[in-house]
């Protein structure tokens, strides 16, 4: 019998299977993204379960991040405050840093910072394009965790394809010839292992190269422009002119108008504001 040979993705695969699998809540709120009928203390109700998270919640919820118009004491008082909208997208962006252990010489912080900051920007591209938000910032939330798989499995290349991406929308580029597959193949991979919408699977998948997927994915792009915002904020580059210079082709082929995107974009501090809460 001939011998299969791996395939670049193979490693990453195998440690993806190596973490462990979503909180029981993470897994219900993402099911609730086809109910709209879910009770706001049910949702409550499922993150008390867990106590560690429930504090995280409400630590977050007393941040600067939502503003609270009083000292937010519950569980249901948080979904009551925050709607359930809101209270899912929180826990769930605190499921996702739990699932991660800390590495050393890798910049925990810096990094979910950046995805905090391309789940935010995600959703005001995914409604000028009529897209569902809620979908748009959980794929922003997951995007770049493959790039936590790189470290893991190879820090050394994975240290290398990010110093040599200081141009702005560079780094799947470098991963591809460091790798042989670049951070969405691999998020992908580790969102089919957790049991994702497979629309969001795909998504990241497509976002690698958004304009030669076949079927083109809207989402996809959304995913992809929603990183080259957050780069752009952070650096304190013009979103207008990044997201041109990079993926000009996209922009025209969503009709998206950069000119409402840019109004409508939130403001950045508060976009990366509550990660240092996340991590602890």
């Amino acid at each position: 019998m001939p011998m299969t040979c791996p395939t670049p993705i193979a490693p990453f695969v195998q440690r993806a299977c190596t973490l462990p699998a979503m909180p029981e809540v993470a897994h219900k709120l993402l099911k609730s993204f086809d109910r709209d009928d879910l009770p706001l203390p049910e949702i409550a109700g499922l993150i008390g379960r867990d106590q560690a998270l429930a504090a995280k919640v409400l630590r977050l919820a007393n941040s600067s991040r939502y503003s609270p118009s009083h000292t937010v004491i519950s569980l249901n008082d948080a979904s009551a405050t925050l709607g359930m909208r809101t209270l899912r997208d929180l826990t769930l962006s605190a499921s996702m840093v739990g699932a991660f252990p800390a590495m050393q010489g890798f910049d925990r912080l810096g990094f979910w910072r950046g995805t905090l900051a391309v789940a935010a920007y995600a959703q005001p591209i995914a409604r000028a394009l009529d897209l569902d938000e809620d979908m748009a910032y959980l794929g922003g939330l997951m995007l770049r965790t493959g790039q936590l798989l790189m470290w893991m499995v190879d820090p050394d290349r994975a240290q290398q394809a990010a110093r040599q991406s200081a141009e702005l929308d560079s780094r799947i580029g470098f991963e591809t010839v460091h790798f042989g597959v670049a951070h969405p193949d691999v998020t992908a991979e580790l969102a089919r292992h957790w049991h994702f919408p497979t629309v969001l699977v795909d998504a990241f998948r497509a976002s690698t190269q958004p304009m030669e997927a076949r079927p083109f994915s809207r989402l996809a792009a959304v995913l992809r422009l929603a990183s080259v915002v957050a780069d752009c904020r952070e650096s304190g580059r013009s979103v207008t002119e990044g997201v041109l210079a990079t993926h000009g082709d996209l922009v025209a082929r969503l009709g998206l108008d950069l000119g409402w995107l840019e109004q409508h974009l939130p403001v950045h501090d508060l976009a990366v504001s509550g990660v240092d809460l996340l991590m602890h």
